[in-house]
């Protein structure tokens, strides 16, 4: 037996819910979705930080016409302080595009251009959330921020990301653990 509380711990399709001693800026009262975690690490998108940024300029940004309007508007997400430069699409059904981290049946992560092209056009039924960057961690080191109480985990629950605004998912992902963020803040807010 080694050390380790949780050898097999798998946070897939898991909410990672940032506690108020999160020392990094990155991801102070986040809601992060993981979309994968395995021997050689993590990976997730943060699922509450909308950036001063629309889908219709990421379309523009990227020489792309966006069609339908149904997308236009949504904002675009900080998702993470890898690869910034990059867009990441988590949607809901998981289909079929050419480069997906299938999380499992219900939804996918997608890097490719061929899902941007899906959504400019009429004919597209995605729930989606768009980031800029993710979130990534090396082999043992979301265990480790774990074990250091960095995090709260939670199973996903996709309504959250697709149904709720952008600054009531955090709330609504702790409700799931049946807490309040104020019961766990540091500085209870009075003078």
């Amino acid at each position: 037996m080694h050390g380790v509380t949780t050898p097999d711990m798998n946070l897939t399709h898991h909410f990672l819910i940032a506690m108020p001693s999160m020392a990094d800026t990155n991801f102070a009262r986040t809601l992060t979705y993981i979309a994968e975690h395995n021997d050689g690490g993590a990976l997730g998108v943060i699922v509450n930080r909308p950036i001063d940024m629309s889908l219709a300029t990421l379309f523009e940004r990227v020489d792309m016409a966006l069609e339908s309007d149904r997308y236009a508007q949504q904002p675009v997400y900080f998702g993470g302080p890898v690869q910034t430069d990059r867009g990441f699409v988590l949607h809901r059904p998981a289909g079929d595009w050419s480069a997906t981290l299938k999380v499992n049946d219900e939804v996918g992560l997608t890097s490719s251009k061929d899902i941007l092209q899906a959504m400019a056009t009429e004919g597209c039924d995605l729930e989606v959330l768009v980031t800029l960057g993710y979130a990534g961690w090396d082999a043992g080191q979301l265990e480790q921020e774990l074990a250091d109480n960095a995090w709260l985990t939670a199973p996903a629950d996709l309504s959250i990301v697709f149904d709720l605004p952008a600054e009531e998912r955090f709330a609504a992902a702790m409700q799931l653990l049946g807490i309040d963020f104020a019961n766990l803040s540091e500085s209870a807010g009075h003078a």
